[in-house]
């Protein structure tokens, strides 16, 4: 199907739209490591569009999944379904530090100008070891972020995330700016995109900075700065980001129907609909993948 041919969503979100953004910075037959959430979403959207024959990996050690249902879990079920093989997660850290994937899809509390993640700790007037709000931590964030052949990172847009400098460094991005890969040894090719639920960031090679290169429909490149701590800079080309597809759409909504990633469903999700929601996608999206 050409680019002129494709239907678009009349009524998307800018959250379903961050998910299918993230999608399409798959390449087909790539490796990808996927976090559960809306980079699992977005990495599904993928595999049931442009790019069918895309490698999942999970961190439990689920290598190869082909799920009918959202994964909620790193050890939920569905992250086995169909898999190649279901190994260690010593194993898939293991072989992603041999450089075997392709792409690492990242989130984090907070994101700096160079890509650096940190969902360790919030600071705000204290410190490491009082800080305003603890966090969860790496987990394999930052394994990723220095192993991966290229890192996509997926956040919404607020000023006090977006940073000129992260409390706290969980995840590697381009660190202090160019050459620091390098100075420390990091395998990987570090932070290739941002995309959030107002805009697209891409790294400039040369001084390893974020800028602006898409803004999604109705958001202006003034309205991104204003969430923005640092001096944002815009590309000559700003590009308008294309709305999801139809199908895009259809499978963000087949598989999270209760809005848990693209909404506020969590809070209000009971047992019954959470069953309900995973038996109603079965059907539809084991079809999609015959």
């Amino acid at each position: 199907m050409s680019t002129n041919e494709k239907k678009y969503a009349e009524d998307y979100t800018l959250q379903e739209l961050l998910v299918a953004a993230a999608g399409r910075e798959i390449r087909d037959r790539e490796v990808v490591f996927v976090g559960v959430g809306i980079p699992c979403l977005g990495a599904l959207v993928a595999k049931l569009t442009h790019a069918p024959n895309v490698i999942l990996a999970v961190e439990s050690g689920c290598i190869g999944p082909t799920p009918y249902r959202l994964m909620l879990g790193i050890g939920d079920n569905a992250c086995g379904e169909n898999a190649i093989c279901i190994t260690s997660l010593w194993r898939a850290f293991s072989d992603q530090q041999r450089g075997y994937f392709d792409m690492g899809m990242l989130g984090g509390a907070q994101v700096d100008k160079y890509g650096n993640l940190n969902s360790t700790a919030i600071f705000g007037a204290g410190t490491y070891e009082k800080p305003k709000t603890r966090l969860p931590g790496s987990g394999g964030a930052n394994d990723i972020a220095i192993s991966a052949k290229r890192t996509l990172i997926m956040m919404n847009q607020q000023k006090r995330r977006f940073l000129e400098k992260v409390d706290f460094i969980t995840s590697p991005g381009y660190l202090d700016g160019p050459g620091c890969r390098e100075k420390y040894g990091y395998p990987g090719g570090g932070p290739a995109v941002i995309i959030s639920n107002m805009a697209i960031f891409r790294f400039d090679e040369k001084t390893k900075e974020a800028y602006l290169d898409s803004v999604h429909p109705g958001v202006t490149a003034e309205a991104v700065r204003k969430e923005v701590s640092w001096d944002l800079k815009v590309s000559p080309d700003l590009k308008t980001t294309p709305p999801p597809t139809k199908e895009e759409a259809d499978i963000i909504r087949t598989l999270d129907s209760q809005k848990i990633y693209t909404g506020g469903g969590l809070k209000n999700l009971t047992f019954e609909n959470y069953i309900k929601m995973l038996n109603s996608s079965h059907a539809k999206i084991k079809g999609m993948f015959a």
